[in-house]
Parts: C-alpha cells; sequence; structure tokens
C-alpha cells in the first residue's frame, strides 16, 4: 500500500465516513486523533491529510487545533467544516461565531475554478450540500481564495492551488452532499496523485503475509460466533497458518434458530478447519438467572464466555495467540478525540485488551477494516453469502433481546418468532435491503383472543432498519400485508405470543449500539 491518506480526527460523528468514502475511492485510509505528534504523521508518510469537522469552536480558549507539521509536510491538505476553520485561523485568517447557524441541506454558488472542483463544478454551478456549523470564516489567510460561497457563509470552499490547501464548509462525506464522494475522490486522485490501486485482494495478501510473521510456528485460537467478523477472521488465518489455527465455537443458547448446526457443518465440513464444539447452553441461562439490566446480561456473557474459551483453550493443550474480529469502528472508538460522539467503546468488546490470567497475545487481522469491507474480504477468501451477508448480530444474542429475566422459555418462543420473521424478508427478497432486523419479546403479557378462547400471552416487537453507514438508521417501510402476513404466523406458529407490533423508530446519529 504505497498510497495513504490521514484523517485527522476533532471529533466529528462522520469522521469515520470520510475514510470510508476515501477507501471506496481504492485509497488506503487511517484515522488518527488531531494531536499525535509530528513524528507520528511523518511515519506514517501521508500522500495528503483531511482535517475532519467537529463539535468545538475555534473561537474559544484551548479548542483542538492540527499539528503544525500538517501544513509543512509538502502534501495536500483538506479542511472540512471545523477542519477548514481550524486551518484558516492556524495559518493567518479570522474565524467568528456566525449570527445564522447552518445545519443542514444547503446550496453552495461556485464562484471560481480550482483544481478540488476540476471536471465537476463549474463557476455558476448552483450545488446541494450538507451544512453543520455555527461559525465561519469572514478573513481568509494569505494565498487561499474564496472558490464558493452560501447566502451566511462567504468563504463556503477556499483554494490555494500552488500549495495544495483547501477547504470546504460543508461535509462531503454524507450522502446529503450528492457530490461530495466525487469531490473527495478529486481531492484524492486529481490533487494528491493518488492511483487509487488498494483493493480487497491486495488486502488478503498483505494480511495473510502479516499473519504469517506474527504468529510464526505459534499457535492461536479463534472463538468462532457465526457473526461476519469472526468467520472472515477463521477463514483468512486458515489460509495463513492451516493446522495451527483451533476454532472454539461456544453454543451460548442465545443463538438465532438453527445457527449453531451451520456452523458447525461449514467450518468444519467444508472448510476443514480444526474446530471445537462446546455445548454451553445450560451454563449460561444458569448464570443469566435473576439478572435483568441488560448491561448485566453483557458483563455476565463476556465473564461466562472467556470462562468457557479458557478451560477449552486448556484442553486443546493451551496456545499462544487468540485471534479476534475487531474492526475499525472499535478501534477508532478506543482512541477517538476525548469527548467527541464516537469514543463509547462498544461494552462487549476487547478493544483495550485480554485479562492478564489468559496469557494470550491478540491477532486482529481485520482491525484495519470497516464491516462492508469486512464482508468483501469474506467474498475474497470464498465465505458463502449466507455468512458475508447475514444481518448484525451482537455478542449477547438474543439475551438482550429478552428485556427482564432470561429463561429457556422466553428464548425459544423468541428464537421461533425471528425465524419466521427472518424466513418471510427473505421470501419477500428484502434481505439485502434491511440493514438490520430481528425480533424482540417484549417483558409484557396482553389479554387477547384467539378462536374461541381468550388468551394471556406476550407481546412481540419487530425491527428492522435501513442504513448505508452503521452510524444512522430509518425504520424499513415495510407494507401492512407484509406486516399482517408476519404477524399471523408468528401468532400461530410461536405459541405463546398473541400480539405483534413493529417499531417504527429511526436510530439517530452518533449512538453506537442497536438494542
Amino acid at each position: 500500500m504505497t498510497d495513504r491518506v490521514l484523517v485527522l480526527d476533532f471529533g466529528a460523528q462522520t469522521t469515520q465516513l470520510i475514510a470510508r468514502r476515501v477507501r471506496e475511492s481504492g485509497v488506503y485510509c487511517e484515522i488518527r486523533p488531531f494531536h499525535i505528534g509530528d513524528d507520528e504523521i511523518a511515519a506514517f508518510a501521508p500522500r495528503a491529510i483531511v482535517l475532519s469537522g467537529g463539535p468545538a469552536s475555534v473561537t474559544g480558549a484551548a479548542t483542538p487545533r492540527a499539528p503544525d507539521a500538517v501544513f509543512a509536510l509538502g502534501v495536500p491538505v483538506l479542511g472540512i467544516c471545523y477542519g477548514q476553520q481550524t486551518m484558516c485561523d492556524q495559518l493567518g485568517g479570522e474565524v467568528e461565531r456566525s449570527e445564522r447557524r447552518e445545519f443542514g441541506r444547503a446550496f453552495i454558488d461556485v464562484s471560481d475554478r480550482c483544481d478540488l472542483f476540476e471536471g465537476l463544478w463549474a463557476p455558476g454551478a448552483h450545488e446541494q450540500v450538507w451544512m453543520s456549523h455555527g461559525d465561519r470564516v469572514v478573513t481568509l489567510p494569505p494565498g487561499l481564495r474564496a472558490v464558493a460561497h452560501t447566502e451566511d457563509a462567504p468563504f463556503a470552499a477556499i483554494a490555494d492551488d500552488e500549495r495544495r490547501f483547501y477547504g470546504v464548509q460543508f461535509h462531503p462525506e454524507v450522502v446529503h452532499t450528492p457530490h461530495g464522494a466525487e469531490l473527495l475522490k478529486n481531492f484524492t486522485h486529481r490533487v494528491a496523485g493518488c492511483s487509487g490501486d488498494w483493493t480487497m485482494a491486495s488486502f488478503r495478501e498483505h494480511a495473510v503475509a502479516r499473519a504469517r510473521a506474527q504468529i510464526g510456528d505459534g499457535r492461536v485460537i479463534c472463538g468462532l460466533s457465526g457473526g461476519v467478523d469472526s468467520s472472515v477472521v477463521a477463514v483468512l488465518l486458515h489460509e495463513a497458518v492451516g493446522s495451527q489455527l483451533t476454532c472454539v465455537f461456544v453454543d451460548t443458547g442465545l443463538l438465532r434458530e438453527g445457527e449453531a448446526g451451520q456452523v458447525v457443518s461449514l467450518f468444519r465440513d467444508r472448510f476443514n478447519i480444526p474446530l471445537v464444539d462446546r455445548d454451553a447452553q445450560a451454563l449460561f441461562l444458569d448464570k443469566l438467572a435473576g439478572v435483568t439490566d441488560p448491561e448485566a446480561k453483557r458483563k455476565v456473557i463476556g465473564a461466562t464466555f472467556i470462562d468457557v474459551f479458557e478451560h477449552e483453550a486448556a484442553r486443546i493443550g493451551g496456545a499462544d495467540f487468540l485471534a479476534q474480529g475487531t474492526l475499525y469502528p472499535d478501534v477508532i472508538e478506543s482512541v477517538s478525540f476525548a469527548g467527541g460522539p464516537s469514543v463509547t467503546i462498544k461494552s462487549h468488546h476487547n478493544v483495550g485488551g485480554l485479562p492478564e490470567r489468559m496469557n494470550l497475545a491478540l491477532v486482529e487481522p481485520l482491525r484495519e477494516l470497516f464491516k462492508d469491507e469486512a464482508r468483501a474480504l469474506g467474498r475474497e477468501l470464498g465465505l458463502p453469502e449466507s455468512i458475508v451477508g447475514r444481518h448484525p448480530f451482537p455478542g449477547p444474542g438474543l439475551a438482550i433481546r429478552v428485556p427482564g429475566e432470561v429463561t429457556a422459555e422466553k428464548l425459544a418462543l423468541l428464537r421461533r418468532a425471528d425465524a419466521i420473521y427472518l424466513e418471510e424478508i427473505r421470501a419477500a427478497g428484502l434481505y439485502d435491503e434491511i440493514w438490520q432486523a430481528f425480533a424482540v419479546l417484549l417483558p409484557v403479557r396482553t389479554v387477547g383472543v384467539m378462536g374461541d378462547e381468550r388468551s394471556y400471552e406476550y407481546v412481540c416487537a419487530l425491527r428492522a432498519v435501513t442504513s448505508t453507514d452503521g452510524m444512522t438508521a430509518d425504520a424499513y417501510p415495510f407494507s401492512h400485508e407484509f406486516l399482517g402476513r408476519v404477524a399471523t404466523r408468528i401468532c400461530n406458529e410461536a405459541r405463546g405470543i398473541n400480539r405483534v407490533v413493529y417499531d417504527v423508530t429511526s436510530k439517530p446519529p452518533g449512538t453506537i449500539e442497536w438494542e
């Protein structure tokens, strides 16, 4: 990977989208906190640097600033929103609080040509963008000139083609700026001269070689859940080190219907990966008895899983490494700009490390990838679409989709309702249009009439959301006919449920968890 773009994070909730858009154009990109040292920037050797947006105001005291090295390296720099403002402030311009804030859809008027706009926007163009700012640049630093404006932002886009410094007040990384991805590609390819040759095939080759070098003659175990991340890790490491890898599949009893058998059959029979299959359903149910708080459930499940994993590792003769499906968003969140919206770390991830008593080094071959890239790598490795296209399913599984105490009866009921729901979604050809769909068994019972008898049974809630980035989501607009068909099947086939409701809540920006 010769071409690398560095994104400095000032705490915007859309910072990850910048990196995603850059990678989508075939250029490798990483996100680092804005306060990294000059030596780290130089060691990264970026072909270009992007300064992200952020929640702070440049006009405040002790607010974030870009390292001085950014403007001295001689590489192209693009400042987005706050990034534009701190660039101007640091280079001798002036920023002030705006009397009128701009949030949401806006239109810029292109007033001049620049290399950033070449082949995309010409003078006189009137283009839709997405704004989110309360400050504005009022005086430009020497060398920079205005190339676009809005009614309230005279410097909505600025350029210095000689130094290759550019700034935009809007957010090109979001889908609400229709030509934003093309603008970022103009910056990386036309301005910075990146070749765009970063592919999943090249990443696979690099990741396999790196895993071999790290593991050497050691032995590695991998906790295989059947989800996208652990499945891709398992197949990649098996390609890298073969029989030095042993996978451990723990059936927690919290999986979807038929999933345990599918996982064991696929990896043991099709991929011929050494696999330990441990049935721990009774143990997990015993540990969860009486636990009702969702966060407490996560901790119980995590601790129990580690105990089981340690036991199985000891039985197979120990190991030197633990393989984990850590993804890039998990890494970013663990080192994010303090106080920024992305700082929250998922409580069921071990990004911060493992218990010392496990005495294992981590192997994390996916830690540079976003979720959609992990799926692409899985396809590159030959994993079936039933695995790589699977909706996200969190580690705690069905336990956090049973509000209140978890019992075998509730799990069986939910498992059947969830399976019916997904069967109907697939039959309607909607599965790939939906980011995530699942059922929840609510902790309430209602009185109903089924046939000639009254019933007093549980209520099942259904959820389905669409998303392009995993950060924001909207409820999927099912037809009444579809929902009626699903509800009828669930009430008829999942004995113990007499009412079904559909959740139309959207997922707001910046929240991380799905449940």
